[in-house]
């Protein structure tokens, strides 16, 4: 969670910064982004291979319903992005679609929206969007561990698992395994890592249409 609060700092101090012109046009340049982007995918690449413990975990405990957790949250959360849409005049539900793609992975989804949507919409408009993928994102990941504990009583740990998105292999893992016990940890981490792998594909495919 601190994490997150700061990203959102960050993120305000940014767009301070931007408004006063205190940035350089070239540090803004989006070709810069797209490095940035190429950079945060090769950082995953090794987050995901270097943890052997996990993978190793995964695979013996691993079950063909497993796969029935991420689709039921990509699925879950198309459609209610979707459906926010018709409350949200301006951005088209392809818009929305992307924005709900982020599936809590605020970083990679705002970076990919403001890129991918330049050419179409113009630098601000993009800029708009990649700014509500983001805080969209982050608060889906702040409610998501803040609502965890009571979501895993009520619900199940599955529901728990789909708040809070990508987070459920690394951010949440440890609330996940408080709440939940031991056992839920292949299923969580499969789901969070079957999510993040989902990300570019489908933000990049809404993107386009």
């Amino acid at each position: 969670m601190k994490g997150s609060i700061l990203v959102i700092g960050v993120f305000g101090i940014g767009c301070l910064c931007g408004y006063a012109g205190l940035v350089p046009s070239a540090v803004t340049d989006s070709d810069i982004a797209t490095w940035f982007l190429y950079l945060l995918m090769f950082q995953v690449g090794i987050s995901i291979g270097s943890d052997v413990s996990k993978m190793r975990l995964i695979a013996s405990s691993f079950s063909m319903k497993m796969f029935l957790l991420p689709l039921g949250t990509m699925v879950g959360t198309l459609v209610f992005s979707a459906l926010a849409s018709f409350f949200l005049g301006r951005w088209s539900v392809p818009d929305c679609l992307a924005v709900g793609s982020g599936f809590a992975y605020y970083s990679m989804s705002s970076i990919l929206i403001t890129d991918l949507k330049e050419a179409a919409y113009g630098v601000q408009a993009a800029a708009e969007l990649g700014a509500i993928a983001l805080l969209t994102n982050i608060l889906r990941e702040l409610i998501g561990l803040a609502c965890l504990p009571l979501l895993a009583k009520k619900a199940g740990p599955v529901a728990a698992m789909a708040a809070v998105g990508v987070s459920s292999m690394d951010v949440a893992l440890p609330a996940m395994t408080r709440v939940c016990g031991q056992s839920v940890i292949p299923a969580s981490v499969l789901h969070g890592l079957a999510l993040d792998l989902s990300v570019p594909l489908f933000v990049s495919f809404f993107c386009s249409l």
